[in-house]
């Protein structure tokens, strides 16, 4: 019988919070038992092992920001898309670093394609709809925006380019960064 209330998704919402607080690496079963007031033991009804937590964390952080991706995406195209999904994840990663650390472990083919990964995929294609590129130049664009948008988030997050009085600031160089994007992407279009 489950103590406390416990349910499978309450352990992972705790597992994320806890992720956002020290760190992904840091989510032991111990230290979340700990939130709860249990022994370990009593996790085990709703998580197998702390790869498990991992992944759940990794599910429920890529459907949030999935969620966010399609609400930032609406009514917007070129330029103003790319800097839509750019920004999902660059404040994504600022305000959860450990459920953003979890969207990037790597999920077995069949959990990914279960996830919101795919859905992801679509986001990022249709971000590219408003450019004219064939098969091909889609897929290395993908590749190109979350490369450099994964890149940058957990960089940014990271404090990376917050050293002294940086001049130019971190958010003039990801103006920048998306200028660059556009212009190479429309550099790529086929008539």
């Amino acid at each position: 019988m489950p103590r406390v209330g416990l349910t499978s998704d309450r352990v992972t919402r705790a597992a994320a919070d806890l992720a956002d607080e020290v760190g992904l690496d840091a989510v032991t079963l111990t230290a979340l038992a700990r939130t709860f007031d249990v022994a370990v033991p009593s996790l085990y009804s709703h998580v197998r092992n702390p790869a498990d937590v991992r992944t759940r964390v990794a599910l429920l952080a890529l459907e949030e920001t999935a969620d966010l991706a399609a609400d930032a995406l609406a009514g917007v195209s070129g330029r103003d898309a790319i800097a839509a999904l750019g920004g999902v994840w660059r404040s994504y990663a600022r305000r959860h670093p450990g459920r953003y650390a979890a969207t990037r472990l790597p999920l077995d083919r069949e959990t990914a394609a279960a996830s919101a990964g795919p859905r992801h995929a679509e986001l990022t294609r249709a971000v590219l709809r408003g450019y004219r590129l064939d098969d091909a130049d889609t897929t290395h664009a993908v590749r190109l925006l979350g490369a450099t948008f994964h890149g940058y988030a957990a960089l940014d997050a990271a404090g990376a380019f917050g050293h002294g009085t940086a001049v130019p600031t971190s958010d003039e160089t990801w103006e920048r960064v998306l200028d660059g994007l556009d212009n190479l992407i429309r550099s790529w279009e086929t008539s």
